[in-house]
Formats: C-alpha cells, sequence, structure tokens
C-alpha cells in the first residue's frame, strides 16, 4: 500500500486548508483512512479517522474545525481544516489500516505516508 499526501502549506491565523491522501496498491474500500500529526520534539497525536464503514471520529482539539471524507472511487481521503492556529503546525500524516480496536493509537496503523508540513503563522 502507497499512501500520498498533498495540500499541505502555510496559512496565517484563522485560515483554511485541504488535505488530501491518495491511496493505491489494495482495495480502498477495505481500510479505515486517518490524520495524524506531529510538531517539532512532541509525540505523534491523533488528528481523525474516517473507518471503512464512514464512521467518522475527531480529536477533541479539532472538533467544529475539520471534517474528514472518503471517495470510494478515487481512492482518496480528505481533510478540511478552518481556523487554523498556530498550534495546528506540524507535519500531517496519512495512515491506514483494516482493522484497529483504537483508532487514535498510531501503533494500530500498518501504513503510513511521508507526511506534509502545514504551518500556520500568527
Amino acid at each position: 500500500v502507497q499512501l500520498v499526501e498533498s495540500g499541505g502549506g502555510s496559512v496565517q491565523a484563522g485560515g483554511s486548508l485541504r488535505l488530501s491522501c491518495a491511496h493505491s496498491g489494495r482495495t480502498f474500500s477495505d481500510f479505515s483512512m486517518a490524520w495524524f500529526r506531529q510538531a517539532p520534539g512532541k509525540e505523534r497525536e491523533f488528528v481523525a479517522v474516517i473507518t471503512w464503514m464512514a464512521n467518522t471520529y475527531y480529536a477533541d482539539s479539532m472538533k467544529g474545525r475539520c471534517t474528514i471524507s472518503r471517495d470510494n472511487a478515487k481512492a482518496t481521503m480528505n481533510l478540511g481544516m478552518n481556523n487554523l492556529q498556530p498550534n495546528d503546525t506540524a507535519v500531517y500524516y496519512c495512515a491506514a489500516t483494516v482493522g484497529a480496536s483504537d483508532y487514535s493509537r498510531p501503533g494500530q496503523y500498518e501504513y503510513w505516508g511521508q507526511g506534509i508540513q502545514v504551518s500556520v503563522s500568527s
């Protein structure tokens, strides 16, 4: 499985970004797909997940500020983020799993993208 992120960049506080993750190699609809992020000096943290059944879960810090979605026909997953703040600055990673007992734990995901930088300035 290969995961390729796109759509990162730099925005000012209050701005918006849309991240995309392109999946290839196996049947996309079999996978639950998530976003994690990692800021310098911090552990990788959960952002949002959309399960293979299209159920969605968000980190408390992102609730109301982001929307995760998937397009099984295009084998892509997207994360729309708004009202971004400087503490949202991090490398954002796409991750995929065929099954997880706790979607918020990085160790539950078998496949990872290379990551993409999101920088938010004040």
